[in-house]
């Protein structure tokens, strides 16, 4: 989800929906039929979503330090659109009444991230541990149970503590793994006897792509001939170092995980945030094999990982040394290292395969060999596009991405994090 100014109750336009083992088969018909909580299986769950630096603000309460996107937002005001969590919503003076529009809205759960920098100041235990910061968090998952809604808790929604930033470049270097694991360790044994659900990551993807590749997100880096407004990264190698680390720090949190004591009975798992794509011509043949290909680049880069435990065959006969490699100890650790697949859906796209990628000038999106398109070669868009929506819904393209996900990784269970649109 993109890091955006919104109010809360925007926010709650966000659908979050909990569901068992996908089991999309079949055409997708249109139906009168009027959807209610009776239209659902028992135990299925419909709740909301946020991150900590979108609604918490309070950046100066609870002796929080400075977060990666606090001081991107002050450094380039125009690239956040004059924004910053300074304040945000103001969620952390008034999560208890915003609990009660989750419940007068008669929600099952609620996902929160916790803010690194917000329980660790500096980024690591040895440096400090903010006690009023642990027990906020504390407060606000004890008035969630109170009022009958389940946490679901984000380890980390792209708030890398700055001091890390500033002393080894954050998850540029191999130096967060550890880092990273002692702060997930940290916040599972905290809160482990009352959150059984928890997701390492938020969006990897876009993480790694938007802020390393393309340099439209924190910490906005990438080449010049991609985004001139870029002053330092190198699109093409970045990213895919940023996930490298990222998945790693994922494999030993979750190894913390596993042996924490009061987190018996609990998940954990990653929220992906893939598009579904449709060939642009279906009548080419390598439009349609493209399909593949994208999926595998935009979501397999972080699941076939750790599902499997290491990239696409497709990822590494593409990038080659530039895609770095686990060793076996590494790839040991990160197969079948989530209980569950975490599935933000938002949007479609036509996939068009590139004949003439520039090598010299390599990026992301070029090595997948395709370009996104709204509409296809006979100029239809994808889906609709309502008024003041930022992107195209195309329900058909839920549903064939929960079979995707159903039919290449073995029916996983999986948690829908986040669907709908944002609006502006």
């Amino acid at each position: 989800m993109a890091l955006t100014k919104f109010p809360l109750m925007g926010l709650l336009l966000l659908l979050t929906i909990i569901v068992s083992p996908a089991t999309a088969d079949g055409p997708v018909c249109p139906s009168s039929t009027k959807l209610s909580r009776a239209s659902f299986p028992e135990g299925f769950l419909f709740g909301t979503a946020t991150a900590a630096y979108q609604v918490e603000g309070a950046v100066n309460e609870t002796c929080r330090g400075p977060a990666l996107w606090d001081i991107y937002c002050k450094r380039y005001p125009e690239r956040c659109n004059n924004d910053n969590g300074d304040v945000a919503v103001d969620f952390f003076h008034r999560y208890k009444e915003d609990i009660q529009l989750m419940k007068n809205l008669n929600t099952d759960a609620f996902r929160l991230s916790i803010a690194w920098p917000r329980i660790f100041p500096h980024g690591r235990k040895e440096k400090g541990v903010s006690q009023a910061g642990v027990q906020f968090y504390h407060d606000l998952i004890d008035e969630l149970l109170r009022n009958g809604i389940i946490p679901f808790v984000t380890v980390f929604h792209w708030d890398t503590p700055q001091d890390l930033e500033d002393e080894y470049g954050g998850f540029l270097s191999d130096k967060i793994v550890k880092d990273f694991r002692e702060y997930a360790d940290f916040v599972f044994q905290e809160y482990g006897g009352k959150v059984k659900h928890w997701i390492t990551f938020n969006e990897p993807w876009v993480f790694a792509h938007a802020g390393y590749d393309v340099g439209k997100k924190a910490p906005g880096r990438c080449s010049t001939y991609v985004n001139p407004k870029c002053q330092d990264g190198r699109s093409g190698y970045e990213a895919y170092l940023v996930s490298h680390n990222l998945l790693n720090s994922h494999a030993e949190a979750v190894e913390a995980f596993r042996k924490c004591e009061k987190c018996k009975g609990g998940k954990v798992g990653i929220a992906h945030s893939p598009a579904w794509f449709e060939p642009h011509d279906f009548d080419d043949s390598q439009d349609g094999g493209s399909i593949d290909r994208a999926l595998d680049f935009m979501m397999g880069w972080h699941l076939d990982t750790t599902t499997y435990g290491d990239y696409p065959q497709k990822m590494k006969d593409i990038v080659g040394h530039r895609l770095p490699k686990f060793t076996d100890a590494q790839k040991a650790k990160l197969k079948d290292s989530t209980d569950f697949v975490g599935l933000n859906y938002y949007t479609s796209v036509f996939s068009n395969h590139l004949e003439k990628p520039d090598y010299s000038k390599p990026r992301w999106m070029q090595d997948s060999l395709i370009s996104w398109e709204s509409k296809n070669a006979q100029n239809y868009s994808i889906g609709s596009k309502p008024f003041t929506a930022a992107l195209n819904v195309y329900s058909r393209g839920f549903r064939s991405l929960l079979k995707y996900i159903k039919d290449k990784y073995a029916n996983p269970e999986i948690m829908i994090m986040e669907n709908g649109n944002y609006i502006f």
